[in-house]
């Protein structure tokens, strides 16, 4: 079944075949997607578009412009508990920061990802926000 229209879910990541494939899938779904390949560091982009959950790739044109990035989003009060989905192929980098991912509440799907495990991330990441709307 889809899921609800007001769930808005931001892709990051430098590849337009991924980010297509994202739109396609997660609309087919009933989510709300943008897009984007890269977001300025100082997080106008996410705060202006207030998802509610983000899928973030780890590595932008070889670097690690996704950790640092991931960081910026923890510390700013606005992006601090939006659940992200680190969407990445850098098996060992991922491994190395388990546990700071961790106590980020940072969810780590690998490439290549199986579509129902795509959605089953989203699924968790979103009943918080759920519960968010319906206490209000």
């Amino acid at each position: 079944m889809s899921a609800p229209a007001q769930h808005h879910i931001l892709a990051v990541n430098n590849d337009d075949a991924v980010l297509q494939l994202f739109t396609d899938l997660l609309s087919e779904e009933g989510y709300k997607v943008s897009t984007e390949k890269y977001l300025n560091k100082n997080l106008t982009q996410v705060i202006a578009l207030v998802p509610d959950c983000i899928i973030l790739d780890y590595m932008w044109a070889d670097e690690d412009g996704g950790w640092s990035f991931l960081q910026m989003l923890r510390m700013e009060p606005k992006t601090a508990n939006i659940p992200i989905i680190l969407c990445t192929g850098a098996v060992r980098e991922v491994q190395e920061l388990e546990g700071q991912l961790k106590e980020m509440k940072v969810q780590v799907l690998l490439k290549p990802f199986d579509i129902d495990e795509l959605l089953g991330l989203i699924r968790t990441a979103l009943p918080d926000v759920e519960m968010a709307e319906a206490s209000d």
